[in-house]
């Protein structure tokens, strides 16, 4: 058709073809980020309404000292589960993430529950975070504490990537401060909205260094020396320590999570 036209005519009416195409993909461009823009956040989480605990292990995926935790929030009339973590926590912890999905699942499925709460120790509270963010979390989750976790990386498996990588799994190279996966996990808020944030670290930590690696912008901050300042609990003890699960347990109380007054362990 355009052949029998002259080739003046035949250049107007590609032009104006041409012309309309590029509107029509303006037109999609601002539709799509319109839509976006405006896509609600999660709602918040009833504050008050207590659902299961799943409690997440960190590097290597040991149980011991969370079976220990979840035995006390169990005595302060909570539903408590340790997660366990494929790959005993060394794989991908995009893996993991999808991992806890399911565990919450289940555990809402048993409960009759909506929302979980979640402790994630060491790095299990990046698990936490990276399951909120991108894996659904956000709205299944009431309240995220934070127990000793690397949220912005640890220069132990920097060197460890560096000077024994055939001794740094995936896991071990995600959590070194440069990773990719924490530089996407931290750009932007570094607490999703839907659930309620706390971090609990102390400044005694020999694994996660620096320390304040664990300190999170948007959630309740909380050393355990500035709640019990005789305490010199290290990385390994935060699970165990009598201090840190009391806590922990009142960290996880109905209502706004708040700064303990006193050290209220026994």
């Amino acid at each position: 058709m355009l052949g029998s036209l002259s080739p003046a005519r035949r250049n107007a009416v590609l032009a104006t073809i041409v012309l309309l195409v590029a509107a029509v993909v303006a037109v999609i461009v601002v539709v799509v980020h319109s839509s976006e823009s405006t896509a609600p956040s999660p709602r918040a989480a009833d504050q008050d309404a207590l659902g299961p605990v799943l409690l997440l292990p960190g590097y290597g995926g040991s149980t011991r000292g969370l079976d220990d935790l979840a035995a006390v929030l169990r005595r302060h009339g909570r539903d408590a589960t340790v997660v366990h973590l494929p790959g005993n926590a060394q794989g991908d912890l995009n893996a993991q993430a999808r991992a806890v999905t399911g565990a919450a699942a289940a555990a809402l499925r048993r409960t009759g529950r909506r929302t979980v709460d979640v402790v994630g120790y060491s790095a299990g509270g990046v698990l936490a975070r990276l399951w909120v963010r991108n894996y659904g979390g956000a709205a299944r989750t009431r309240r995220v504490v934070t127990l000793g976790s690397p949220q912005h990386g640890t220069s132990i498996a920097a060197l460890a990537g560096s000077l024994l990588p055939g001794a740094c799994p995936t896991a071990c190279r995600q959590l070194a401060p440069d990773s990719t996966l924490l530089r996407a996990l931290n750009s932007g808020d570094e607490t999703p909205a839907g659930p309620t944030w706390v971090s609990v670290w102390t400044t005694h930590d020999d694994v996660v260094l620096p320390p304040s690696s664990a300190s999170l912008v948007g959630a309740l901050d909380l050393t355990v020396q500035s709640v019990c300042p005789r305490d010199t609990v290290t990385h390994s003890g935060l699970p165990t320590d009598r201090d840190v699960q009391a806590i922990v347990a009142a960290e996880l109380a109905a209502g706004a999570p708040a700064r303990p007054r006193t050290c209220t362990s026994a």
